[in-house]
């Protein structure tokens, strides 16, 4: 059989890395999708209090292959 993927965005946030940022979406979306195969950061913000990064908020696309294809 074809390859077939679907891609979707997400939004993933912490308030301790950008690492966990993509963590968290990942493990949301592992919660939903099935066949997650692949991930890629799409854009990286924060915000910002008196000076200092106090939450990071990273988009990405995940992938993933859908049902009935290898």
């Amino acid at each position: 059989m074809d390859h077939i993927y679907k891609k979707v965005e997400l939004v993933g946030s912490s308030e301790n890395s950008i690492e966990e940022a993509i963590e968290n979406a990942i493990a949301r979306a592992d919660q939903t999708l099935k066949n997650l195969g692949w991930f890629e950061v799409v854009e990286t913000r924060g915000h910002l209090q008196d000076g200092k990064v106090v939450h990071y908020q990273v988009t990405i696309k995940v992938g993933f292959t859908l049902d009935g294809t290898t």
